[in-house]
């Protein structure tokens, strides 16, 4: 007979303006750093999960957004599938952070890469996260670039003729 597969759910936590944050949280249970993540209610959906175990393991409400991927692997025998969506925390905290949580650090990217505790996280984390800050420069350029845009008089050129 197979085993059940573990359906949980997580986030991909991040703060701060151009000075981004990753959230990572140490478990009481085996005192390993994990994501912020935790296993789906009886008829729970994955991405209201999600939300809740961020929220529950950082303190911080989220804002979710886009899908960014799955990770699975073996525990006790038992598949178990983790997907994660990119959040946004709140700019304080404002809720009780759960008792299964020693501890929570905000990291920039490449130190929350090395104080996550499985090595399959960690690869998740540097790949998802690369793409992440790569977004968020793209965003920035675009909004520069829009704003420049709209700073421009018609009709007149920015460019200097040379002499």
């Amino acid at each position: 007979m197979a085993s059940k597969i573990i359906h949980a759910a997580g986030g991909v936590v991040v703060r701060g303006g151009a000075r981004r944050r990753f959230a990572v949280v140490q478990r009481s249970k085996d005192g390993l750093w994990v994501l912020p993540r935790g296993k789906l209610k009886r008829n729970e959906r994955p991405i209201v999960a999600a939300r809740r175990e961020a929220a529950e393991e950082t303190g911080f409400r989220v804002r979710v957004h886009e899908f960014v991927g799955a990770i699975t692997y073996r525990t006790r025998g038992r598949a178990k599938i983790v997907q994660f969506w990119r959040m946004d925390a709140a700019a304080r905290p404002t809720l009780e952070v759960a008792k299964d949580v020693v501890a929570i650090k905000w990291l920039p990217l490449a130190k929350a890469v090395r104080k996550l505790s499985y090595p399959l996280e960690k690869l998740f984390l540097s790949g998802v996260g690369h793409r992440r800050l790569a977004d968020r420069k793209r965003s920035l350029r675009r909004m520069a670039s829009a704003r420049g845009a709209k700073a421009k008089r018609p009709g007149r050129s920015t460019r200097r003729k040379s002499r």
